[in-house]
């Protein structure tokens, strides 16, 4: 600090009392302030702290000491935050200012020093305050107060922020200019503040956001999201190698943060945000670029725009994410009911329509021209600034055009809603969806199910594209997202029943019987593909198809299976197939029996779960080959023959699960090792009860005498109990499948036998050992029928089930 700053501060003022968390330092400090009205390079550093010291004894007078907040509020202090930050020198300052309130506000917890600091509407003058937001820490410092101002909005708090009387919103109007900010914090910063704005119950605060910003807000989101998924469908074209998945990797969990707001949004119950929000996303994004692209251009194509036209993957994985996270009744049952219900003529309409309306393409006003304020001279007027929300029409070029150089042009909500509905009219002719059914229709349609076949599929060009989807040509990326798609559109809560059931998926239905045939043969299609050797069906698909199939042909509550005998023997087939080509690995692969109790066990532990399959960015790719790049072994094709092992072994488990479930017939083989079933060290056992031969173990430092029990599950060596005439005593076992066994060259009354601990990683060829010895039998006959014991047990544990 500057000597003869020092020095003034000093002798013409009070000296610093030793209690820094006190009153009298506040007056000490108040002091400092006055004294130093400029902000200089010689007192920037003192005011600095200064301002850092008063935010420390606000927080402690919220604790301790009402009087400390009095006096704050009496000396005006937050007038010479405003006074410094309007100062062209005082960029630190600023800093400095905003961090102090965001640590002030942050840890306030008296309401009624809360209500102290919001009075007199200092808060909203510093919120109005033109920062110099091209530096990237006021940045960050500003969004960050304005994201804890919002933590404090209440019922009560809510009329320091927004004033009715004036028609302006500081905090919100001011925080919604980031939305689109290029740092990923400020963006959520932005995104929180509006939700804690939305869930406050103030019917004034809603009337403002509904009649000012709720259609620029939300049309400018949407045409946000719109772009990203645009760059994020170029990212899929053009980027084809899954060990550089990291831009792509960042794009979908951006898209799932977009789509969760949205979902965040619709939760709070705002019913008039809803419905504008609802319309925007509707109009704007799902049905012109969603739906639109769901079919490849051909006759009902006619867009102008390439950019327009998404590639069938992204739209797939772009819906079932919808479907995934929005649970909006009316968002998700409309957009369910186009893909589902949508006719050829319809279909004509809706690509005409969005296909010949160029403005699609073109990016809408920015946020800043849709809530431009009026110039305030916070210097000159000491009266709350009034803020002017100024509308422009953002697909009208000529009046953007006149208001970016004129900044005069006006329009009011009123007059753009009547423009929003009659630019959205005709979309969805009256009975022409299933959700504009009457409920005596639905009350029909549903006690009398309509049953489609391929022709009248096939008039429904947007459900037959989902269907044709399913067909494994070259690879199983199509065939995963039209799985994904029809599951999470089945399985959402908000979407009625009677919709799905229109085209006969009795996901939700307690009658199965009038399941859609077409699509149960084309799930019937991958089971058998996938079972054949070398299959391009990753697992996940499998999964996903054996997930839907179970949904639409089996009630679990009654556990009955309305599956047709023709397709239940194509079921049996595969299984069959499976059972086949997983017993060709048997004389192949020494640690077959090892990788089935792991396959085995990662099924049971880690069931597929969709919503994780679908935030994995390596799907997006055509699936991999090599472990190398990092992709979960389920979410690729085999590489080598013990992957190809293991994945015959999760194909089979599978399929024989199907099976058994649509038949009705209880699992009893598996797993092969049950623990209850085992014997345990130092268990007893009767002589009686078993074979047995005799024999002598030869280890380093000594040798036993114990009885080999031929076991089908383990090996087990004991020795006689002494307590109790025919019982013996477990001294050693373990797992039939860790055991190897060689004859002795130069005994033929000996063998070798190695058992080997058991292996957590299949790819570890080696383990070590916890036997190692050389077992001797009174005669060779003994020998060699031990042998074809332990080779037979081995046998039976992995295939005696198939």
């Amino acid at each position: 600090m500057d000597m003869l700053t020092r020095a003034r501060n000093s002798l013409f003022g009070a000296t610093q009392p030793r209690n820094l968390h006190s009153l009298d330092n506040l007056k000490y400090l108040y002091g400092v302030l006055q004294r130093n009205t400029t902000v200089s390079d010689a007192n920037r550093d003192l005011l600095t702290e200064t301002l850092r010291s008063i935010s420390e004894i606000l927080i402690w007078g919220d604790q301790h000491d009402s009087s400390v907040f009095d006096y704050f509020l009496e000396r005006g202090m937050l007038i010479y935050f405003l006074d410094y930050m309007r100062q062209k020198n005082g960029r630190f300052i600023c800093v400095q200012i905003l961090q102090t309130l965001n640590i002030l506000f942050e840890n306030i917890r008296n309401e009624t020093s809360l209500y102290y600091l919001l009075s007199n509407n200092h808060v909203n003058r510093i919120i109005l305050h033109k920062f110099d937001f091209s530096d990237e820490e006021i940045t960050a410092y500003y969004i960050s107060f304005l994201k804890t101002l919002s933590l404090k909005l209440n019922k009560h708090s809510i009329n320091f922020f927004y004033n009715e009387r004036n028609n302006d919103f500081p905090l919100y109007v001011e925080a919604i200019k980031f939305f689109n900010h290029p740092e990923t914090m400020v963006r959520i910063a932005v995104r929180t503040l509006t939700l804690n704005v939305y869930k406050v119950s103030d019917p004034g605060m809603h009337r403002f956001i509904l009649d000012c910003t709720a259609t620029e807000y939300f049309s400018n989101f949407v045409w946000f999201i719109r772009n990203h998924v645009l760059d994020f469908d170029s990212l899929i074209r053009n980027n084809r190698d899954v060990n550089h998945r990291g831009q792509l990797t960042s794009s979908l969990e951006e898209y799932l943060d977009h789509i969760h707001y949205l979902q965040d949004i619709f939760l709070l119950n705002v019913d008039n945000l809803n419905n504008v929000l609802k319309d925007q996303l509707m109009n704007r994004l799902l049905i012109p670029v969603y739906i639109f692209s769901l079919i490849k251009r051909d006759k009902f194509s006619r867009v102008k725009d390439p950019r327009i036209m998404l590639d069938q993957l992204s739209t797939l994985f772009l819906l079932a994410e919808v479907f995934l996270v929005i649970h909006y009744r009316p968002v998700v049952e409309e957009l369910a009911d186009i893909i589902l219900s949508a006719d050829v003529e319809t279909v004509e309409a809706i690509q005409h329509r969005y296909g010949e309306q160029i403005s699609y393409s073109l990016p809408p006003a920015s946020l800043e021209i849709c809530l431009a304020k009026y110039e305030a001279n916070d210097e000159s007027d000491a009266s709350d600034p009034e803020v002017v929300l100024k509308v422009v029409d953002i697909n009208d070029d000529e009046e953007r055009r006149q208001y970016e150089g004129e900044h005069s042009r006006l329009r009011s909500a009123s007059s753009l809603s009547a423009n929003h509905q009659t630019t959205e009219t005709n979309i969805k002719p009256a009975s022409l969806y299933v959700s504009n059914w009457t409920d005596d229709e639905k009350y029909r349609r549903t006690k009398n199910p309509m049953r489609l076949n391929n022709a009248q599929i096939a008039d429904r060009p947007y459900f037959n594209t989902l269907i044709k989807a399913l067909e494994c040509t070259e690879n199983d990326q199509l065939c995963f997202y039209a799985l994904s798609v029809l599951l999470t559109m089945t399985t959402n809560p908000a979407v009625d029943s009677v919709i799905i059931e229109s085209v006969c998926l009795t996901v939700k239905s307690s009658d199965k019987s009038f399941y859609n045939v077409s699509l149960v043969d084309k799930l019937c299609d991958i089971l058998e593909l996938a079972t054949i050797h070398d299959s391009n069906i990753r697992i996940v698909t499998l999964s996903l198809a054996i997930s839907l199939l179970k949904k639409l042909v089996y009630d679990e509550e009654k556990k009955i299976s309305y599956l047709s005998d023709h397709n239940m023997a194509r079921i049996d087939q595969a299984r069959k197939q499976a059972t086949t080509d997983l017993r060709r690995y048997y004389p192949q692969q020494e640690l077959l029996l090892d990788m089935f109790e792991d396959e085995y066990r990662q099924t049971q532990l880690n069931p597929l779960r969709i919503e994780h399959f679908l935030k994995d960015s390596c799907m997006l790719f055509p699936p991999s080959t090599t472990p190398l790049s990092g992709v979960e072994f389920i979410k690729r094709l085999p590489s080598g023959d013990i992957e190809r092992a293991r994945r015959s072994i999760r194909v089979f488990f599978l399929v024989r699960a199907l099976f058994l479930e649509l038949s009705s017939i209880a699992e009893t083989e598996l797993p092969l090792t049950k623990p209850e079933n085992l014997l345990k060290l130092n268990d007893k056992i009767d002589f009686h009860n078993c074979d047995l031969i005799a024999c002598t173990v030869h280890m380093t430092e000594r040798k036993d005498r114990r009885f080999l029990v031929i076991d089908q599950m383990q090996f087990i060596l004991i020795e006689p109990d002494s307590t109790k005439i025919s019982w013996g005593i477990v001294k050693f076992c373990a797992l039939m499948q860790d055991v190897e066994v060689a004859n002795d060259k130069e005994d033929s009354r000996s063998l070798h036998i190695t058992i080997h601990k058991p292996v957590a990683n299949i790819y570890v060829k080696t383990s070590p050992p916890i036997l190692n010895a050389k077992f001797t039998f009174d005669d060779h006959i003994r020998c060699m029928t031990a042998k074809q014991n332990l080779n037979k047990g081995r046998q039976r544990y992995c295939l005696g089930f198939a």
